[in-house]
């Protein structure tokens, strides 16, 4: 089916265009989640560093498609190119900016971009700005900052007792899951056409007393996370780890993640867990998959890319993860949402061969994962931008919650261990759905 556009620029318009986009400069913002008003709300913040907004003066659904994010490039670039734009501060980030998030699945509907009408920012370089959008017929919305009309941290549990329920399969359904998984790689064993690695994920869902609050589920994330990237687009929010593309004029970087062990309760545990992730062959043949497939599709955009022969240890608060850091200059000038379209899905979220693994994935899952895995991040008028993968992430509804986890599955995965590894993986958005 082929992905064409819904605009939805507002309620009462269908088409995009005529949009006035001033950006200043702004002294430190401070905490870019502490202010958040109560609005619809975007976010991609790391370390302190990213952009919020609030409010929506554009946005669009994507149909289900292969061309999903062709689709959406299309309808971004009629949208800026009518745009009165005033940039004080000209830097990645500021002028006309959407967010996004897009489906795991081609074959699923609801990617979406959105322009919201205030975004406030802030680089590494200590340069923070704040960009207005109207369309001329209604003020672009607050503009100033910090708010005052945040989300008040509560000791208790803010939205109530939460009861949780089985996702579309019960933990010992989905180690059978696994098992079949298993049993498919390793009856293609020495084929090299065969399936080598799938990722297969998992749903859970809470139901709170009262409606969920994003704010203060973004600001628990962030403070418990601050090393991951945590995000909010349409209802899905979350904290990731994983940077799938970064686009700045002609570099890109990546952070490729694959092969997990919990952290350890002292110094020395730890450090013991770290060592066997790193020895394990299991977890590093999971994570070469992951490299490879951005590696092939790198090298033909690319003229140079670096990527080190062995992965590294990454430490957040709760995982040691495999990782390695790519970085190349590219051959031509392409957005980062047409390089997030090269490079998804990654082996990381998919598997190897990608279209077995997604043939897999769809029949072993029972679940439709929505926008769980697929890109989430930003784009600017210039192309550049910043795509994460939507892990460690949520749907959020009113008072409910639908939350994911995923494992790469070889042919020496353990299907009780893959369970408990999911369980390691609902913490974040768990425990910031609990208090």
């Amino acid at each position: 089916m082929p992905g064409g556009p819904r605009p939805e620029t507002r309620p009462d318009s269908g088409e995009p265009g005529g949009l006035t986009v001033r950006t200043v400069p702004i002294d430190d913002p401070g905490d870019l989640l502490a202010g958040l008003p109560d609005a619809p709300l975007v976010s991609w913040v790391r370390r302190g560093r990213g952009l919020v907004g609030w409010g929506e003066m554009a946005r669009v659904t994507l149909s289900a498609g292969e061309d999903r994010f062709t689709a959406g490039e299309k309808w971004l670039r009629t949208l800026f190119e009518d745009v009165t734009c005033v940039d004080h501060v000209q830097v990645p980030g500021t002028g006309p900016v959407a967010l996004g998030s897009f489906t795991f699945d081609p074959a699923s509907d609801g990617s979406v971009l959105i322009v919201p009408r205030v975004i406030v920012g802030r680089d590494g370089e200590g340069t923070a700005w704040l960009t207005t959008v109207s369309d001329g017929r209604e003020p672009a919305g607050r503009q100033s900052w910090p708010g005052a009309d945040g989300p008040d941290e509560e000791p208790d549990r803010p939205f109530g007792t939460l009861r949780w329920h089985d996702g579309s399969l019960t933990a010992p359904g989905w180690a059978h899951a696994v098992e079949l998984a298993v049993e498919r790689i390793t009856a293609g064993a020495g084929d090299p056409a065969a399936l080598r690695k799938v990722v297969l994920a998992r749903d859970l869902f809470a139901t709170a007393a009262k409606p969920i609050d994003p704010r203060l589920v973004l600001r628990r994330l962030a403070g418990r996370y601050p090393d991951c990237y945590t995000f909010a687009v349409d209802g899905l929010v979350g904290a990731t780890p994983e940077l799938l593309i970064r686009r700045q004029d002609r570099e890109v970087t990546a952070l490729i993640l694959g092969g997990t062990l919990p952290r350890g309760a002292q110094p020395r545990e730890d450090q013991e867990l770290g060592a066997a992730l790193l020895a394990s062959a299991k977890n590093t043949e999971e994570h070469a998959y992951a490299v490879d497939s951005i590696r092939d599709v790198l090298t033909r955009l690319c003229t140079d890319l670096e990527i080190p022969s062995h992965p590294s240890l990454l430490k957040l608060a709760n995982l040691h993860h495999l990782g390695t850091a790519v970085r190349g200059t590219l051959a031509a000038d392409q957005s980062v949402l047409s390089l997030a379209d090269a490079v998804h899905p990654p082996a990381a979220v998919c598997g190897t061969p990608t279209e077995t693994a997604l043939e897999l994935i769809r029949e072993l899952e029972h679940m439709e994962r929505g926008r769980y895995a697929g890109p989430v991040g930003w784009v600017d008028a210039a192309g550049n931008g910043e795509f994460g993968i939507a892990l460690r992430c949520a749907e959020l509804a009113g008072p409910r919650a639908r939350l994911f986890a995923g494992c790469g599955i070889v042919a020496g995965s353990d299907p009780a261990a893959e369970v408990a590894e999911t369980e390691v993986k609902f913490l974040p958005m768990r425990q910031s759905l609990d208090g």
